[in-house]
């Protein structure tokens, strides 16, 4: 178990895509839970209550290893800046849960390799070639026919998850570029004090501004702060502690472990996941226009993946 947590090492593939399995399967179980939790509670609550389990089960990990130090991170402003674009994405991701199916979230959060190729640029100093941009096409031919903006039933709301998708980029990116020195349970401490103080802050200004009353009954999940606090919730939150630490404790560790261009295109399991959880749990498949969608998507990320592991060999050979 130490050698999960401290600061890693050498590179470990077959570790990496083991761990990268195990934490989109939990993650995918998770944001199905909190959609159908999503009318016992608020977003602000669960937020606050996931994160102090996360927060104390971090601490006894760190216990457990041998040293609380592995909680401090060895430069906070990335750790921190990481946090505070997952805090920005979990917001739109789950914003939308009470309106969108399991598949739709999914799908437009996976839509973040495509900002991932257009941020790789400023932010990396990497070439956007044809193969990114072909990629780009693809993914925002698969974005556009699961939203669906020409029917007459889309929503805006249906633009959240991709929002999301932008901010788990500024996630992945910042990561990969400034903290991938840093222990798992350093990261994960920092996203959990980001999500309490968010939490708490949101409850904070709505109830001392609370929202009208035509605002808080059709969008109760954000509108609201603190809803009654039942036995049911509470258990609910400290289970989603569990399997949120154990799925992003995983797939840091992977990313720091092997090649990115190597696992995201297992990374898009999440997306099988999020189907077959979404079949167990609300008895919902996604529909034909939805599967050639998320195909596109995941093929678009597959093939940005293969271009720059194709571009790291021939570095590697030169």
């Amino acid at each position: 178990m130490k050698s999960l947590f401290e600061r890693p090492g050498d590179d470990r593939p077959v570790v990496a895509l083991a761990l990268l399995l195990m934490g989109v399967f939990v993650l995918a179980l998770q944001d199905s839970l909190i959609k159908l939790m999503s009318s016992d509670t608020s977003f602000w609550q669960f937020q606050t209550l996931r994160s102090i389990g996360n927060l104390s089960f971090i601490i006894i990990l760190a216990l457990a290893s041998g040293s609380l130090g592995l909680i401090v991170p060895r430069n906070w402003r990335p750790v921190y800046l990481r946090a505070a674009f997952l805090t920005v994405c979990m917001f739109f991701f789950f914003s939308g849960a009470p309106y969108l199916t399991v598949p739709q979230m999914a799908a437009g959060l996976y839509t973040y390799p495509l900002f991932v190729s257009l941020l790789a640029g400023p932010i990396l100093g990497e070439s956007v070639g044809p193969w990114r941009i072909t990629a780009l096409l693809i993914g925002a031919t698969g974005a556009a026919i699961i939203l669906s903006p020409w029917d007459d039933d889309f929503s805006s709301v249906q633009i959240l998850p991709i929002l999301a998708g932008f901010f788990y980029a500024t996630n992945i990116l910042t990561l990969r570029k400034a903290c991938r020195d840093e222990s798992t349970l350093a990261l994960a401490f920092a996203v959990g004090v980001a999500f309490i103080a968010s939490g708490a802050l949101g409850i904070l200004l709505l109830s001392v501004f609370p929202l009208s009353e035509e605002i808080r009954a059709s969008m109760p999940f954000v509108a609201i702060g603190w809803p009654e606090l039942t036995l049911l919730v509470a258990g609910f939150a400290l289970f989603a502690s569990v399997l949120n630490l154990t799925g992003n404790i995983c797939l840091s560790r992977a990313y720091q472990t092997a090649d990115a261009s190597w696992l995201a295109p297992i990374d898009f399991s999440y997306l099988i996941f999020a189907a077959l959880w979404s079949r167990v749990i609300f008895d919902q498949w996604p529909t034909g226009q939805s599967i050639l969608g998320m195909l596109l998507i995941g093929s678009a990320g597959i093939l940005t993946a293969w271009r720059e592991r194709v571009a790291a060999t021939g570095k590697r050979l030169t």
